[in-house]
């Protein structure tokens, strides 16, 4: 097909060795988290870690680009501050504690120091709009030195087309849901936010499996892993259809 012969043009394969890492084991959404552990936590990623998971986890911009581990743009469900994160300046965000005496909310730097290469990690870019330097910039710097396996995603294609650009030695990846855009627009974007971020794995919605889209990708070279797997159903599907799950652990 036509798009086939694009896709290996315009956003080529990656060589198999730059990837095998992501293939071998699960990967904790947000860290180990539930009954007491809160997510994006130190706590999290060290239960994670004793199982020999994955991990992924989530980074948001201060207002000066420094990259803290946080899901939510809001301070609100996860600490006892309110309002974004990004407003706040690096220093200020060092002194909010997260709920449940969790600690602080970390740095990226201080998870990877934490983390130390004992098991991979995705780190999900989190962007709301075009300005994403900043914060590329500081994922990047966070990662230089680092001797473990890790990997950058996003949502954004600009993301992974800065980091092409500018650190391509990082693994990148483009997350996808085909969430109300399963029409032909919604496969037009799909293969042009692919072509523009040309990256070397997908991390797609466990209910957009099966999917044409991700399966024509995984069948060129690109690893597929799939959030948010929650159920024996979601990960049945997870192990037809993608290469590692990201799952999260049921709420009692």
């Amino acid at each position: 097909m036509i798009t086939t012969l694009l896709d290996n043009l315009l956003a080529p394969a990656p060589l198999p060795g730059r990837v095998a890492f992501l293939k071998g084991q699960p990967y904790a959404h947000r860290g180990l988290h539930g009954n007491g552990l809160l997510e994006n936590s130190p706590a999290a990623f060290e239960a994670a870690i004793k199982l020999g998971h994955g991990i992924e986890c989530d980074v948001q911009a201060a207002e000066d680009g420094r990259a803290f581990v946080f899901h939510d743009y809001e301070l609100d469900r996860l600490t006892d501050h309110n309002g974004p994160i990004g407003t706040l300046r690096a220093d200020d965000i060092d002194r909010i504690q997260l709920n449940g005496g969790h600690g602080k909310i970390p740095r990226l730097r201080e998870t990877l120091a934490q983390v130390a290469g004992r098991v991979p990690i995705l780190i999900e870019i989190k962007s709301r709009n075009m300005r994403i330097g900043p914060l590329c910039l500081s994922v990047r710097r966070a990662l230089e030195g680092y001797g473990g396996q890790a990997a950058i995603m996003s949502f954004n294609p600009l993301v992974g087309a800065w980091f092409r650009s500018n650190a391509q030695h990082i693994v990148r990846g483009l997350v996808v849901t085909e969430e109300d855009s399963k029409n032909w627009r919604g496969r037009i974007a799909r293969h042009r936010n692919l072509w523009t971020a040309q990256p070397d794995f997908l991390a797609y919605d466990i209910r957009d499996l099966p999917s044409r889209f991700a399966a024509a990708q995984r069948a060129r070279g690109l690893p597929v892993v799939t959030w948010t797997v929650r159920s024996t159903e979601q990960e049945q599907t997870a192990f037809r259809y993608a290469d590692e799950p990201v799952y999260e652990i049921p709420q009692k």
